[in-house]
């Protein structure tokens, strides 16, 4: 990796500064879904060992610049010190005189938890000033690891680098680089690409900076309809970005004049209504009923987009290929699921990356046979569009 790594740091003795993504679930004041604390765990273990004095940073839900305590991080302290079998001080503010007394008071392996950065405007803000006293809580020494928050140029990501001696990244963040990195400089071919999700809009620089990389797109979900639109196919009340359809048609044109393999559904599951309840059936696209919605994928899409999957050697997949919450139309995001997880059994490299598809790969119990489950939704998205990521551009370069 260009970039300096926690591993590279000289952290005995030091106050480190390290900003992770514990923007979780909290149900009734406990922490929901530990999954984004687990991640960073063996950054913390690693600067532990290492006898770092760990001050952590986050951002929980959206506070609006202001304390609110249904986004307090006070419930992920508690989460933490479990999950590390080791005390975590907690401060109740990221900044100011409280924070920093406990900073200076930490010994060699303690951890500090700040409170959410966000109820701070200036955080969002990327205020210098805010970044100044961010940095005034270590020893000049900054990690990122929250590679979900990467894309976004704020003061505890971007800001805070300007005013520490080194910047590097975590260990969860170096995973993620190698893992997309090599996806988009160097991947292991045939490379096929599975995007679903309700909108064109979230993913159209990601279809068209990939088709420049990837050897097919599969493309499911509700965001098929405005391509389906685009073509004059008939789609009832499914969802459609009517703003989109001529950049729909665009990529559509493009993909057919390079003789790109860009697949779309050929059957689909359809409702009456958006209701788990409602009528459904089963039928090829073209043949949508008056007034009735595009669902769930079908079965013959399945087959055809598993055996494309079958045949992968890199894979990525970011959106479900319908209402997968929903039981009743979760069955082709599911079965999309297990078309990855049994090519990476045959030595493919898997990458799955937004909240439904990585909750569809756990709910089926295959979260251990993905090669990478990514942590950043927006970030990962960013990436695979080719965009440079602030949080990644921030950090320090190693030396040549």
């Amino acid at each position: 990796m260009e970039k300096l790594s926690i591993r590279d740091l000289e952290l005995s003795g030091k106050r480190v500064f390290v900003r992770v993504d514990f923007n979780v679930p909290l149900e009734q004041g406990r922490v929901g879904d530990d999954t984004r604390i687990r991640e960073t765990l063996p950054t913390l273990r690693l600067a532990r060992e290492r006898g770092a004095r760990l001050v952590l940073a986050s951002h929980l839900g959206r506070p609006k610049g202001k304390p609110d305590p249904k986004y307090s991080l006070r419930p992920v302290a508690g989460r933490l010190a479990d999950l590390l079998g080791a005390a975590v001080e907690f401060a109740a503010d990221c900044v100011g005189a409280e924070p920093e007394a406990k900073s200076r008071a930490l010994g060699n392996g303690s951890v500090l938890l700040l409170e959410n950065v966000r109820y701070h405007r200036e955080e969002e803000a990327n205020d210098e000033a805010f970044s100044r006293q961010l940095a005034a809580l270590c020893d000049g020494l900054f990690v990122c690891d929250a590679f979900g928050s990467a894309h976004r140029a704020h003061a505890s990501v971007v800001g805070i680098t300007r005013f520490v001696r080194q910047s590097a990244a975590g260990l969860l963040m170096e995973r993620e680089l190698a893992y997309l990195g090599k996806t988009l400089s160097a991947p292991e071919r045939p490379f096929v690409a599975v995007l679903g999700g309700a909108k064109v809009s979230d993913k159209i620089e990601v279809v068209e900076n990939l088709m420049k990389i990837a050897d097919a797109i599969l493309i499911g979900g509700g965001m098929a309809y405005t391509f389906f639109k685009a073509r004059g196919i008939a789609v009832g009340k499914s969802i459609v970005e009517t703003d989109k359809i001529e950049l729909a048609s665009r990529v559509l044109s493009d993909a057919r004049g390079r003789n790109f393999r860009l697949l779309l559904p050929v059957d689909h599951v359809v409702g009456a209504e958006f209701r788990a309840d409602t009528q459904k059936r089963t039928i090829p696209i073209g043949e949508m009923p008056n007034g009735w919605m595009g669902l769930d994928i079908g079965p013959q899409t399945v087959q055809r987009f598993s055996a494309e999957i079958a045949g992968a050697k890199t894979i990525v997949w970011n959106g479900p290929m319908g209402v997968f919450e929903m039981p009743a139309f979760a069955h082709g995001t599911l079965e999309i699921a297990k078309a990855i997880a049994a090519a990476t059994s045959r030595g493919a490299t898997s990458i799955v990356g937004g909240g439904d598809s990585v909750a569809a790969v756990q709910q089926a119990g295959l979260a251990d046979k993905i090669s990478h489950l990514s942590t950043g939704g927006g970030a990962s998205l960013e990436f695979l569009a080719g965009k440079k990521l602030p949080g990644v551009e921030a950090l320090t370069d190693k030396a040549s």
